[in-house]
């Protein structure tokens, strides 16, 4: 059984409000700079960008994290145990500076941890914060998010799956038992 938790503007608002709460708690958007984790992390972080600048009337920094090489499963990625890089671009030099590194659910935080790693091996950024769209609990790690779109208590059994009509042709977050 699917059911849907997020329609598209469900996804609207929440992405408005995070990008508020961005520009309130970083004063403004001097040296921010935000970073998605690919591949639907992008996708968000380009489209808080997006409304920084329609609040803000100031352009925004965005890049993108690969972080293929950080994980601590990667021989889980692939038939051949080779990792498949799809790179990352961060357009700006890190150093010094507030990134906001940005994805579409945050689970065990195993994902969280090698994109900053991915960001560290590229300079010592100011502070990192984390913005998710979704907070579904479950972490191994002690990572906690500081801009959440929404938190949907979920079990293990469950997949949350989010659709980007960048990658998938409409906006949806939708939840399932896994098969």
């Amino acid at each position: 059984m699917v059911k849907i938790i997020m329609d598209e503007s469900a996804i609207r608002r929440a992405l408005t409000r995070l990008s508020h709460e961005v520009i309130e708690r970083n004063k403004g958007t001097e040296d921010l700079v935000l970073v998605g984790i690919k591949t639907r992390g992008i996708y968000l972080a380009k489209r808080i960008a997006e409304k920084i600048e329609a609040i803000e009337a100031s352009a925004v920094a965005v890049g993108e994290v690969d972080i293929t090489l950080y994980r601590d499963d990667l021989e889980e990625k692939t038939n051949d145990g080779q990792p498949q890089l799809k790179g990352s671009d961060i357009p700006v030099d890190v150093r010094d500076k507030k990134v906001i590194l940005v994805d579409d659910v945050l689970y065990t935080g195993r994902t969280v941890r090698a994109a900053i790693d991915a960001i560290m091996d590229k300079g010592r950024p100011a502070s990192i914060q984390l913005a998710v769209l979704i907070d579904r609990g479950h972490r191994e790690l002690p990572i906690r998010p500081d801009f959440v779109g929404k938190n949907v208590p979920t079990s293990k059994g469950e997949i949350v799956a989010v659709k980007l009509t960048e990658s998938d042709t409409l906006d949806e977050v939708s939840i399932r038992d896994k098969e």
